[in-house]
């Protein structure tokens, strides 16, 4: 199987890891709606939420500490947290994976996920939300 998340969770390419553990791995999406915006996969391969056969329940105390931690490190007010099921939904890697995505004040609402602010170098955002350099 060539799955560009199972290779990133055996750390055969680079991601910017912020978190990981035995049943999942948290990185920076490369692409974020904001500041932050992270991906967290199981690192068993699973290809969405509708077959998923309980991986989004072994996962979710990850997206829970991510969730936090960006809140914490980044001054967000708030996260919305998103798993796309199939292309018709947005679903462009076909891994079960779920977005984090810290909101901010200054762009409050669903319909401004997508900030139109200019995004930080994700190099100092993984420094803030891990507390070192970036781990790729």
């Amino acid at each position: 199987m060539d799955c560009l998340f199972c290779s990133i969770a055996a750390e055969n390419i680079p991601a910017t890891i912020i978190d990981s553990d035995d049943v999942s791995v948290a990185f920076l999406d490369i692409e974020p709606f904001q500041d932050g915006h992270t991906l967290v996969i199981p690192r068993k391969h699973v290809t969405s939420v509708l077959d998923d056969g309980g991986e989004l329940g072994r996962i979710s105390p990850m997206v829970t500490r991510v969730a936090r931690r960006l809140v914490d490190s980044l001054g967000a007010s708030g996260v919305n947290v998103v798993s796309n099921a199939g292309a018709v939904a947005g679903q462009s890697v076909q891994h079960l994976h779920v977005h984090v995505i810290p909101r901010y004040d200054r762009e409050p609402g669903i319909n401004a996920i997508r900030s139109t602010m200019p995004r930080r170098p994700i190099e100092e955002v993984a420094a803030m939300v891990t507390g070192e350099p970036n781990r790729k």
